[in-house]
């Protein structure tokens, strides 16, 4: 498991130097994040193994941070800090998507037995790519699978909802989606959604993507109607 990425979100300066340090020492790979504004920013932006998170968090607090989270990724793996020790904080937690709940204070030993045991059982129930392989188009290799992909840019990790936009597009190449077919794809959000989201994933889709994102020749807009992906421009 070594080199696996966690991020570690706790807002109280001497635990989290503490649990980074000894999870660095088991060979993690560690992200910190000291509110839930910047968990959820960090968990959007690239896959993570495991997240760590406390409760008592400054504005957002732990428990919406996993819901939010469970929302965009059923099987994202979740492990719960909390000095709450009454049942009823518990069940809020797991109701909240939580995979486990840890109650401060604990020992080192068993805090790190339970990161292991997620880690391990987690590998049961990421996705599956069922017969999808590397997809290839202009300068570009996706890997699906491994939420991989070697770019213009270097070699990129790709989070979850980007393979879902991806995988949306790769299974309707040529075709015109349109956004309410993306956001329900991607998001599962209602087609009358008004969110800016959508254009900022395209935006990023290009930058990683297009050799001149100013000028797109895969990930194209059809003005009004939604958005079209091009696996071979000379082709069209």
């Amino acid at each position: 498991m070594s080199g696996l990425h966690i991020l570690l979100v706790e807002d109280e300066p001497h635990i989290a130097r503490g649990l980074i340090f000894n999870l660095e020492e088991e060979g993690y790979r560690v992200s910190h994040a000291a509110s839930g504004e910047q968990a959820l920013e960090m968990v959007w932006d690239k896959p993570f193994a495991l997240v760590i998170l406390d409760v008592a968090l400054p504005g957002i607090d732990g428990i919406e941070v996993c819901r939010r989270i469970r929302e965009e990724d059923p099987r994202q793996p979740v492990l719960m800090l909390t000095a709450r020790s009454e049942e009823r904080d518990r069940v809020e937690g797991l109701s909240a998507g939580a995979d486990d709940y840890l109650t401060k204070p604990f020992s080192l030993d068993e805090f790190l037995l339970r990161v292991k045991g997620m880690l391990r059982r987690s590998e049961w129930y990421r996705p599956e790519a069922h017969g999808e392989g590397m997809f290839t188009f202009g300068e570009n290799a996706v890997d699906l699978q491994h939420r991989r992909a070697v770019t213009l840019q270097g070699e990129i990790d790709l989070t979850e909802l980007e393979v879902k936009m991806l995988r949306a597009f790769f299974r309707s190449e040529g075709k015109m989606l349109s956004r309410a077919e993306l956001l329900e794809a991607v998001w599962g959000m209602a087609p009358d959604t008004e969110t800016r989201t959508l254009d900022n994933f395209l935006v990023r889709m290009r930058k990683y993507f297009e050799a001149d994102p100013a000028n797109p020749v895969h990930f194209l807009t059809v003005r009004g109607r939604g958005y079209r992906f091009v696996r071979s421009p000379g082709a069209q």
